[in-house]
C-alpha cells in the first residue's frame, strides 16, 4: 500500500527525500519500524539519523568505495587495513603503520585522511595491489569512527544470505513502481508545475491502492512477470 506521495523536480537526488518523507509519516502516525531503501536513497548519516530521530531501522545496501580496488574488486580495499582509532594509526596487511592522520572536510563531509610513508610503500612487494601513487604511499579516506564502524558492519551484513533474503522484500516496491507506470502512466506528467503534478500523483496512488486492495481481497495476483519484446522473439523462434 502507498502511504505517502512526494513530488519533486527531477534533479532532486533521491537521498534528499528520505528525511522529509519520515517527517510527513511521523505527522500522521504512520512511521514504519523498518524502511527498505535502494542504495540511491541511503547514506551512513541517514541510517544514524533515522534511528535517532524516528526510531526507524533503514534496511539498505550501502555503496562501497570508489577507489581502483573497489572498482576492480581486487587488491587491498579499505577493509584490509586495521584501524586503531585511539592511537590514530592504521596498519596495512603487510604490517606497516601510517605516518599521517588528519581530520578534514571533503565535499562538506567530515573525514579522516590517513597516509602511509613512501619509504614503506615504495619497496613493498605487493605495492601494485595497493596503490598506484608514485610520490607518496597509500592513502585512506575514513569517515568518523561511528560512521566508519556502521559502514563496515553494513557491508559485512550485505554479504550474508539471511540479510539478502530479508532485503528481497523490497522487490514489492519495484513491482508497485512498475504498476504505477503501466496503469497510470506516471512516467510522464500530464500537467505543468509541481502542485498539479503532485495532485496527479496523489490520484494515481489512490487508484493503485484500490486496485491492490481489490486484488488482495479477491485472492488475485497483481500481475505476471513482464516478458520483454526480445524475450518474446526468442520464444517465437524457438517454437
Amino acid at each position: 500500500m502507498i502511504t505517502h506521495v512526494a513530488t519533486t523536480d527531477a534533479t532532486v537526488p533521491d537521498v534528499k527525500l528520505v528525511e522529509p518523507v519520515h517527517q510527513a509519516l511521523a505527522g500522521r502516525d504512520l512511521l514504519p519500524a523498518e524502511h527498505y531503501l535502494d542504495s540511491g536513497y541511503a547514506s551512513a548519516e541517514l541510517i544514524v539519523g533515522a534511528r535517532a530521530a524516528f526510531g526507524i531501522t533503514l534496511v539498505t545496501p550501502l555503496l562501497t568505495g570508489t577507489s581502483r580496488q573497489y572498482r576492480e574488486n581486487a587488491g587491498y580495499q579499505r577493509e584490509a587495513f586495521a584501524i586503531d582509532w585511539d592511537a590514530r594509526q592504521a596498519t596495512c596487511p603487510q604490517g606497516a603503520t601510517s605516518r599521517f592522520w588528519s581530520p578534514a572536510k571533503q565535499k562538506g563531509r567530515n573525514v579522516v585522511v590517513v597516509r602511509f610513508d613512501q619509504a614503506d610503500c615504495g619497496p613493498c612487494p605487493v605495492r601494485a595491489a595497493c596503490t598506484n601513487a608514485t610520490r607518496w604511499g597509500r592513502q585512506l579516506t575514513l569517515r568518523p569512527r561511528a560512521l566508519h564502524e556502521l559502514i563496515h558492519a553494513n557491508h559485512t551484513a550485505q554479504q550474508d544470505q539471511a540479510w539478502q533474503a530479508k532485503y528481497a522484500l523490497r522487490a514489492g516496491v519495484e513491482g508497485t513502481i512498475r504498476q504505477a507506470i503501466a496503469v497510470t502512466g506516471s512516467r510522464r506528467a500530464r500537467y505543468r508545475g509541481l502542485a498539479k503534478t503532485h495532485l496527479e500523483h496523489v490520484y494515481s496512488a489512490v487508484a493503485l491502492n484500490l486496485i491492490r486492495l481489490d486484488a488482495w481481497w479477491n485472492g488475485q495476483p497483481l500481475d505476471h512477470t513482464r516478458t520483454s519484446h526480445l524475450a518474446r522473439l526468442d520464444l517465437t523462434l524457438a517454437v
